[in-house]
C-alpha cells in the first residue's frame, strides 16, 4: 500500500512541477491563444 500512496504523491507533485515550469516558458493557453490578430470586442 506504501507504493502506491508513494506513486500518488509523485505523480501530483510532478503535475504541479510541470504546470510550474510551463507557465514560467509561456506555453499556458493565454499566451498561446492570444496574438496579434486577436479582435477584443
Amino acid at each position: 500500500m506504501k507504493p502506491m500512496w508513494a506513486a500518488f504523491a509523485a505523480i501530483a507533485l510532478i503535475a504541479i512541477v510541470v504546470s510550474y515550469g510551463l507557465e514560467q516558458a509561456g506555453f499556458s493557453s493565454a499566451e498561446r491563444a492570444s496574438g496579434q490578430n486577436v479582435r477584443l470586442e
